[in-house]
């Protein structure tokens, strides 16, 4: 068990925050104001919860089971574990929630007036995971972001006070550009875990196998599939991108990080030639900086 699977066995809430700090961008970086980096961890505290419940990811012990009143003969179940989770972030609105996660984010929802259904469009988005693997066509799959990606931006917007219907719909973009650029990292990763979110169609187009995906290196199919797809992450990235010119000071910097970091992260993959199969491309400080400054000047 690492340091942090220990941590998190003893202290689920503070093992699962550590996790903030190997994070592609800071969740909640040090030049924000001190009540929305207090706010913005809350919620990426139950964000990251509910991935690992997704994703099997919890550490030994069943400290979060017991927590959320989950028998040990049914701590191994995800759907279960989602379904007393659910349940427990019910409460943060109405009662009082049992695990410690989300009375820390308790205050945050009563602070900002936070609504249910972010949070619940991520409890459902895991919750599809478990019942789904592949994804016939790019529709689909962006039905998935809705639910996986999108609700993280229209919090970020939620808790610093500055969502419009125009905002949430560049965020949309963003967040699911975001969304896949990760999945094409970790495709290998993914199916690994039975889950393959490259589109059916896609792969039908461009001759593309499961098999193809479970190699050491990808071949000019795939990587022929893998830059298509990246490049209509990019597109969504660029026509979501104006909202970061639409706000100011510290959120604007926020936001061009996660623009900049999500471009940054196309440009590795295009780096190693589209072969994302040997271990996920990552962009380096330089090439995320230099793709700031772009971002915050509006050349991208």
């Amino acid at each position: 068990m690492t340091g942090t699977g220990t941590a998190r066995a003893l202290d689920p809430e503070r093992g699962t925050l550590d996790k903030a700090a190997g994070e592609n961008f800071p969740v909640a970086p040090f030049f924000l104001p001190r009540a929305w980096r207090t706010d913005l961890m809350a919620v990426y505290g139950f964000a990251r919860l509910v991935d690992d419940i997704g994703d099997g990811d919890l550490a030994p012990g069943g400290a979060d089971a017991r927590l959320l009143g989950v028998s040990p003969q049914e701590a191994e179940d995800r759907l279960v574990l989602l379904d007393a989770f659910e349940v427990d972030l019910r409460r943060v609105f109405d009662a009082t929630p049992r695990h410690p996660l989300l009375r820390r984010l308790q205050p945050t929802v009563r602070r900002r007036s936070l609504t249910p259904e972010p949070f619940l469009g991520l409890i459902a988005a895991n919750r599809q995971d478990q019942l789904v693997g592949r994804y016939e066509s790019y529709d689909d799959l962006l039905a998935y972001c809705e639910l996986s990606a999108n609700p993280v931006g229209r919090l970020v917007l939620a808790v610093t006070g500055t969502s419009t219907p125009e905002r949430i719909r560049r965020s949309d973009m963003i967040c699911t550009a975001l969304q896949i650029v990760e999945h094409l990292q970790d495709v290998a990763e993914d199916l690994r875990r039975d889950r393959v979110y490259l589109p059916a169609a896609d792969m039908q187009r461009f001759h593309v196998q499961e098999a193809d995906l479970a190699t050491e290196s990808a071949g000019a199919s795939v990587r022929a599939l893998i830059a298509y797809e990246a490049q209509r992450a990019l597109d969504l990235l660029n026509e979501g991108a104006p909202l970061v010119g639409s706000v100011h000071g510290r959120l604007k910097l926020l936001l061009a990080g996660f623009v900049a970091g999500g471009r940054a992260a196309v440009r590795a993959i295009a780096a190693a030639d589209y072969d994302v199969l040997p271990g996920p491309p990552k962009p380096g400080k330089v090439q995320l900086l230099r793709e700031v400054g772009v971002t915050l000047r509006g050349e991208g």
